[in-house]
């Protein structure tokens, strides 16, 4: 039973005989290429080997003759014998000099100095992983098509140069940054013999920095130093990433990512970022003070106008209390008046009896009804006889 997968995809197999068990593609097909390089591995060893004992054998008999003539001896049957093992030995090194194994990682740009090969000096057709034989005298220019790192960073040990490698740019608003980046990429497999065409071994150096250091400078460019910092990184980092990947592919390679590491700035920028900060740390202090007092005067503000309304309160109240207590005694007076209306001596009645104990004689005017006391007189009791 023969099962096709996708690449990436993982696979179960069921037969009758065995039981089910799963299986990794990916590890399939590397143990397929250790085995394919180990089998071509095999085979150029053995050309190689065979050639090589082929002409130990031709310099071995060569001898022989020497010997055998010197010795004036028959010679022809060797002679014979000896030149083919001298064309078998030259057809095996040809072979031998001829194979190539190209890694499952590699493709392989064949230069030919034959016309009739290659009219341009190239073979267009770059050579695929596994066992492949050309003409000798031809050249294999082999190509890496594993991801690669290029890192330029203000860390002296940390990028592809030594030192403070990092991007210096400059925002929208003139401010100066230094950018820390590391950029993933491969080889396009499909188009390596273009890339030794225009590139060669070249295009680390001539190529991936020089064209991402002068878009990080364009694309940073557009953006000002408050948005780099914050919310707008993420875009910057995805600006950077389109525009390589389009310069990338017109140059035969793939960018497979890049990374944004770190941002710095100028030293100047740091102070002012930091007074900044420390300034917002105050206007936040002076705001929150600023509201307690607000607080405390609102607070201030309803006690006072509970105590105003307190005493609106208690002011109302006495006024309908003393406006009760006016009704009350109008009321009574009205009703005393009326009495006395009926009854004018009672009036007199009442004014005796409120007056005072330590009174003995009083003056009673006529027709008033004030009474005024007279001077105390010292008159000795007498017995009054009938």
């Amino acid at each position: 039973m023969l099962a096709l997968f996708d690449s990436g995809e993982w696979g179960t197999i069921r037969s009758d005989k065995f039981p089910t068990y799963s299986c990794d593609l990916h590890g399939i097909i590397f143990v397929h290429f250790i085995k394919l390089w180990r089998f071509s591995m095999a085979i150029v060893a053995l050309f190689r080997g065979l050639a090589t004992i082929l002409w130990f054998a031709v310099i071995l008999i060569l001898g022989v003759v020497i010997t055998r003539a010197a010795k004036k001896q028959q010679t022809k049957g060797i002679i014979s014998f000896w030149f083919g093992v001298l064309v078998f030995a030259m057809v095996i090194s040809v072979i031998s000099a001829g194979i190539i194994f190209m890694e499952p990682n590699e493709r392989g740009v064949v230069v030919s100095p034959y016309n009739f090969r290659a009219p341009e000096g190239y073979i267009k057709d770059a050579l695929t992983p596994g066992l492949h034989w050309i003409v000798p005298g031809e050249m294999v220019e082999r190509y890496s098509i594993s991801r690669k790192t290029y890192t330029m960073s203000a860390g002296t040990s940390e990028g592809n140069i030594v030192g403070d490698d990092s991007i210096r740019a400059r925002t929208k608003d003139g401010q100066e940054v230094f950018i820390d980046a590391s950029i993933i990429f491969q080889v396009d497999s499909l188009k390596v013999t273009q890339l030794h065409i225009e590139w060669q071994d070249r295009y680390r150096e001539e190529l991936v920095r020089p064209t991402t250091r002068g878009i990080v400078r364009d694309v940073a460019s557009r953006y000002g130093i408050e948005e780099i910092v914050s919310s707008q990184r993420t875009s910057l980092e995805n600006a950077i990433t389109e525009a390589l990947s389009e310069k990338f592919i017109e140059n035969n390679l793939i960018l497979v990512d890049f990374v944004l590491r770190d941002i710095h700035f100028s030293e100047d920028y740091a102070v002012a970022v930091e007074q900044k900060q420390i300034a917002e740390q105050q206007a936040q202090q002076a705001k929150f003070v600023v509201e307690s007092k607000k607080q405390e005067a609102e607070q201030a503000r309803q006690v006072a106008q509970g105590v105003a309304d307190a005493a609106v309160i208690a002011a109302q109240g006495q006024a309908d209390a003393r406006l009760i207590q006016a009704e009350a005694e109008a009321a009574a007076l009205e009703l005393i008046n009326d009495v006395i209306q009926g009854k004018p001596d009672l009036l007199t009645y009442q004014y005796i009896t409120k007056l005072g104990p330590d009174i003995d004689v009083m003056l009673l005017p006529n027709d008033s009804p004030f009474l005024f006391p007279l001077p105390n007189l010292d008159v000795p009791e007498t017995t009054v006889q009938p």
